[in-house]
C-alpha cells in the first residue's frame, strides 16, 4: 500500500502492532455502505465514470456477500478493513477498484464507519433500557401496595412499597436512555469527504453523501476536527458506564434481597449456579457479573479517554485504539441489560418477609415523631428524643413499635394516648406519603400509568 515510499517492508514486530483487522473487521458492514455511498456521489458528480461507479458499486456487492457467508479474513499485511475490502474489490474486478478511494482517505473513512457503528451501538443500549424499563414497570404494578423496608446507610429507614423501589431504577433508566439519544444525535454529521485533514480538490457532493449514510446534520464543517473527532465514542462511553452503574446497583440489591439474611428475594434458576461441593447454594452469578461488568465498561471509558487526552491535531495512530474499548463495552453492556431484564421478570418476591422486616425495623419510628409534633404539639427535636426512648424500649422487648402497651409508652411522654397506633401500622405509614413522587400506592400508581404511556406499553388485561 505505501511501499513507494519505502524501500524495504515492515518488519514483523511492526506488522503486528500496526494491523488493526483483528478488531476492525466488525466494521466491514459499515465499511461496505460508506464506501458504496462515497462510490454512488463519485458517480453523480462526473469524478467517476457510470460504467466505473455501477462495477465498483457490484463488486462491493459480492464483498459484502462473501463477508457475510465466509466472515473477513485476517490478513496483517493489508492492516485494516479499509485495505482488506479494497484488495479483494480490486481482485474481483480489476484496477478499477483503485478509483473507489478518490477524494477520500482511511482517515475520514474509519471516522465515518466508526460513528455508523457507534451509533447502532447507542439505538441497541435504547432500546434494550426499554425493555428492561417495561419489565420494572410490570413489576411495580404487581406489588404497588407491597410493603418493604426503606433504606438509609442498609439500615432499615421508613417503609416503602416494592412497586416503588422497582420505579426508582425505571427512572435511572430512564435518564439513560435519554443520554443515548442526546449522544447520537450529537454525532449526526458525516466525515467522509474531509479526506486525510484538510478537504480535497475533488468535485464532492458532501451533503448527497451525508443524505445516502443516514447523517441528519449534514456534513462536518471542519476536517481537521472531522477525522481526529472521538467525542462520539466517549459520549458512548460515558453513557454506557453511568448505565452499567446503575445496572450494577440494582444487581447488588438482588444480591443482598437474595442472601439468607434477607430473603427478600428468589432469584430465576435460569440465571443462577450452584456450588461444586454445597449442594444447598444458589448462587445469584450473574446479578454478580454484572455488578463487576460494570468495573470493566467504566475501565473501557477511562482507556479511551486516556489515549485522547494528548493527541494533537489531526490523526494519531494511537486513535487505532480507539475501537476495542468502544467494542468491549457494548458487548458488555447488551449482555448486562439482557441479564438483568431477565431478573426483574423472572424474581420471585417475597413480600411476607418484605413486610416483616419492615414491621421489625421500626420504620415507623419517623411517624411516631410526626404524630407527637402533629397531634401533641411537641416540637420535633422533643419527639425526635422521645420516639428514641421508645424505639430503646421495643428493642429491649423485641416487638414492634406498635406492640408497645400504650400505658408503657405514657410513662416515657404521657401526652401519647391511643391514637397514635393509628400511625405506627406500616400500611398507614405508606399511605401518608402522598406527597407526589412518594410511596403512598396511589402516588405509585400513578407513577406507573406515566411510565405505561411514555414507554408505548399497551395495558394487560
Amino acid at each position: 500500500m505505501w511501499g513507494g515510499r519505502f524501500a524495504g517492508g515492515p518488519s514483523a514486530i511492526m506488522r503486528e502492532i500496526n494491523a488493526s483487522i483483528p478488531f476492525d473487521k466488525r466494521l466491514w458492514r459499515e465499511d461496505i455502505e460508506a464506501s458504496k455511498a462515497h462510490v454512488a456521489m463519485l458517480g453523480r458528480q462526473g469524478v467517476l465514470t457510470a460504467s466505473d461507479a455501477q462495477a465498483i458499486a457490484e463488486g462491493l456487492d459480492r464483498v459484502a456477500a462473501e463477508y457475510e457467508t465466509n466472515g473477513v479474513p485476517e490478513d496483517w499485511d493489508l492492516e485494516d478493513i479499509h485495505m482488506t475490502t479494497e484488495s479483494r474489490l480490486a481482485e474481483l474486478i480489476g484496477p478499477v477498484a483503485g478509483r473507489l478511494h478518490t477524494g477520500r482517505s482511511r482517515n475520514d473513512q474509519v471516522a465515518t464507519d466508526f460513528k455508523m457503528w457507534v451509533d447502532q451501538a447507542m439505538w441497541q443500549a435504547h432500546d434494550d433500557l426499554h425493555r428492561l424499563q417495561e419489565a420494572l414497570v410490570k413489576r411495580a404494578e404487581e406489588h404497588a401496595d407491597s410493603i418493604m423496608p426503606g433504606f438509609t446507610h442498609l439500615q432499615t429507614a421508613q417503609p416503602v412499597t416494592l412497586g416503588h423501589h422497582l420505579m426508582a431504577y425505571y427512572e435511572m433508566f430512564e435518564r439513560d436512555r435519554s443520554r443515548f439519544v442526546s449522544a447520537a444525535v450529537r454525532l449526526g454529521e458525516c466525515p467522509l469527504g474531509s479526506a486525510a485533514l484538510a478537504g480535497t480538490g475533488y468535485d464532492l457532493d458532501r451533503e448527497f453523501t451525508a443524505d445516502l449514510l443516514g447523517f441528519a446534520k449534514g456534513p462536518t464543517r471542519n476536517s481537521l476536527d472531522a477525522v481526529s473527532d472521538r467525542d462520539f465514542a466517549l459520549d458512548y462511553l460515558h453513557a454506557a458506564s453511568t448505565c452499567a452503574i446503575h445496572l450494577s446497583r440494582l444487581a447488588e440489591e438482588f444480591i443482598t434481597w437474595a442472601s439468607q439474611p434477607f430473603g427478600f428475594v428468589q432469584m430465576p434458576d435460569t440465571l443462577s449456579t450452584g456450588s461444586s461441593i454445597m449442594p444447598q447454594k444458589k448462587n445469584p452469578d450473574a446479578a454478580e457479573l454484572v455488578r463487576g461488568h460494570a468495573g470493566r465498561i467504566i475501565g473501557c471509558a477511562t482507556a479511551l479517554m486516556v489515549t485522547m487526552k494528548g493527541l494533537p491535531l489531526a490523526y494519531s495512530k494511537d486513535m487505532q485504539d480507539d475501537k476495542p474499548p468502544v467494542f468491549e463495552a457494548a458487548d458488555l453492556l447488551t449482555l448486562c441489560l439482557a441479564a438483568m431484564e431477565g431478573m426483574v421478570a423472572g424474581a420471585t418476591f417475597r413480600t411476607a418477609r418484605m413486610r416483616q422486616a419492615a414491621e421489625l425495623g421500626y420504620a415507623t419510628a419517623t411517624d411516631l415523631a410526626d404524630w407527637l409534633v402533629t397531634k401533641a404539639d411537641v416540637p420535633f427535636r422533643e419527639a425526635h428524643h422521645i420516639t428514641g426512648a421508645l424505639v430503646r424500649m421495643a428493642e429491649e422487648r423485641g416487638c414492634a413499635l406498635d406492640q408497645l402497651p400504650l400505658k408503657d409508652m405514657q410513662q416515657v411522654d404521657p401526652r401519647i394516648d391511643a391514637s397514635v397506633f393509628d400511625a405506627l401500622s406500616v400500611d398507614a405509614s405508606v399511605a401518608a406519603r402522598k406527597s407526589f413522587g412518594g410511596t403512598a400506592p396511589d402516588q405509585v400508581r400513578a407513577r406507573i400509568a406515566e411510565a405505561r404511556e411514555a414507554l408505548s406499553m399497551e395495558d394487560e388485561e
